[in-house]
């Protein structure tokens, strides 16, 4: 990273005229945050905009827009908000961890707070579960079960985990993730909510009650009166069922160039296990559809030369470049935003191949 760079990579923005939603590349300096367009698998200088982070306040998680449950939103002093999308919740709290850092640098105190904040929770004395689950179930603010796919069987009016925490927090019955997760295990305890799939009913079996609920984006939860499951029968388990039952191992932002008109765009990509997949989506749309994907099956992956444009690249693209060619000889050029990344995609790749 350059000088001054507290931390760096994609994230979606909201447009600020016209709501669409756009990949940019982001740069946090102390001050500052700036954001770029990216062309060629570059960024364009100078900078798109900036984000003055002086007097700004942050919220995560942000719920405002249910299809996008991973936001960041940012306010600054002049009452602009921005709303910035991650590609995890990991990646998200890690931008929410650095920006807040940033927004604080001048009060050493607030920072050490966040460094002990994990550590630092207690339920309050007399929570009311009752209460909280009447708020879940509010038509308006509460919990909007949907169905949700496991290992190819539809749970209907299910919730996601790491969803249920983010709204735990934002209603302000806890006051981080730790807490969060205790308060949920509670909930399941006393019989509001109850796990479906495999994941979530694995993690029972633990006996610490921390861990009983998984703050995780893959873990499935109900409310305990709506527990409904629907297995989909053989006539009804479509390819893409089947390729997105895996395990996800890991998901980023990465360009990819694409087949017919080689243009190069920022996608979201998720790699899965059992079956090995690797699909990508365009973060600029609202559904949680893949655009495109592969088996894994007999691939090549290879990382391609930083100096000059490799062979089968268009345009001046260089750098952190690599290539998978598939089982049926399709080869997919994408790039990374650093070298370490580049290797830690190809590393995950490679044992799945």
């Amino acid at each position: 990273m350059e000088d001054g760079v507290l931390k760096e990579g994609f994230l979606v923005k909201r447009g600020h005229i016209v709501h669409n939603w756009k990949a940019r590349w982001f740069i946090l300096r102390q001050n500052t945050l700036l954001y770029y367009k990216l062309q060629g698998g570059r960024k364009v200088t100078p900078p798109k905009g900036r984000i003055l982070l002086d007097g700004c306040t942050i919220t995560c998680p942000c719920l405002e827009y249910e299809n996008r449950p991973l936001l960041i939103k940012l306010k600054t002093q002049t009452s602009t908000e921005y709303f910035l999308e991650a590609c995890s919740r990991e990646e998200r709290d890690a931008w929410a961890f650095e920006i807040t850092g940033a927004i604080h640098a001048g009060q050493p105190g607030k920072v050490q707070q966040l460094h002990i904040l994990k550590n630092s929770f207690k339920l309050p004395p007399h929570i009311s579960l009752h209460r909280i689950v009447d708020k879940m179930h509010d038509s308006s603010s509460g919990i909007r079960p949907s169905p949700n796919m496991e290992q190819g069987s539809t749970y209907k009016k299910t919730f996601i985990g790491s969803s249920l925490v983010d709204w735990l927090i934002s209603n302000s019955f806890s006051a981080n993730r730790l807490e969060a997760v205790t308060l949920a295990s509670m909930l399941m305890e006393e019989n509001f909510l109850k796990p479906v799939g495999v994941r979530s009913m694995g993690a029972i079996r633990s006996g610490d009650l921390a861990e009983q609920f998984l703050d995780d984006s893959t873990a499935l939860y109900t409310f305990a009166e709506s527990y409904k499951k629907k297995i989909s029968s053989k006539e009804e388990i479509s390819l893409s069922t089947v390729e997105l039952s895996g395990t996800v191992v890991k998901q980023g932002y990465l360009a990819k160039q694409g087949h017919k008109r080689k243009n190069w765009k920022v996608r979201r990509f998720v790699l899965r296990k059992d079956p090995a997949f690797l699909h990508y989506y365009d973060p600029s749309k609202e559904e949680n559809r893949p655009v495109g994907g592969f088996s894994l099956r007999g691939s090549l992956v290879s990382a391609l030369e930083d100096n000059g444009v490799p062979t089968g690249v268009k345009g001046n693209v260089q750098g952190n470049l690599f290539k998978v060619i598939t089982k049926d000889d399709t080869h997919y050029y994408i790039q990374a935003s650093s070298k370490a990344e580049r290797a830690e995609w190809i590393e995950a790749i490679k044992k799945l191949t």
